[in-house]
């Protein structure tokens, strides 16, 4: 594959069950998270590190979204990822990673938004008929923020 070509469409980070717990532990940066989605959505990059609609982005997702959906920081986005996932796949959550849900006490909106970006991401695994792994790589994971309403440092405020 051409170096131009790597730097606007790269290949998605591998999941695994190990890299999604971690997602819902909130063990990763917000942008991570959008990350592991926007490829599989069809966005690439635009070569100064922003993500657009690209050729492979379905028509909803490209008039809605033109560029990089902000799936932890906003609701519109979260609330479309949540109704992109087939009915048939809404639990897999619980089915799959035995989720059984945050406390009372941890129900923030970065952490369900966190929750809803796992099983979409689940869903796109069961509809490509892939399995998840178990292990697979894993990026530099961070302690949990100190305040799970305002995130790790460098992510978004919640709107």
């Amino acid at each position: 594959m051409p170096s131009d070509q790597a730097a606007t469409n790269p290949v998605p980070f591998p999941l695994s069950r190990a890299l999604l717990e971690a997602v819902l532990a909130d063990r990763t940066n917000d942008r991570f998270v959008c990350e592991l989605i926007w490829p599989r959505l069809g966005y690439q990059q635009d070569g100064s590190g922003r993500w657009s609609a690209g050729p492979e982005t379905g028509e909803a997702w490209r008039q809605s979204f033109p560029v990089e959906p902000q799936f932890i920081a906003e609701r519109p986005p979260s609330v479309a990822l949540t109704r992109s996932i087939a009915k048939e796949h809404k639990q897999l959550l619980k089915e799959q990673l035995g989720f059984a849900g945050y406390r009372i006490g941890e129900l923030y909106p970065r952490r369900t938004r966190r929750a809803t970006a796992v099983n979409w991401l689940l869903a796109d695994l069961a509809q490509r008929g892939e399995p998840l792994a178990e292990s697979g790589p894993l990026p530099a994971l961070l302690e949990q923020p100190a305040d799970p309403v305002q995130g790790h440092p460098g992510d978004l405020p919640i709107s």
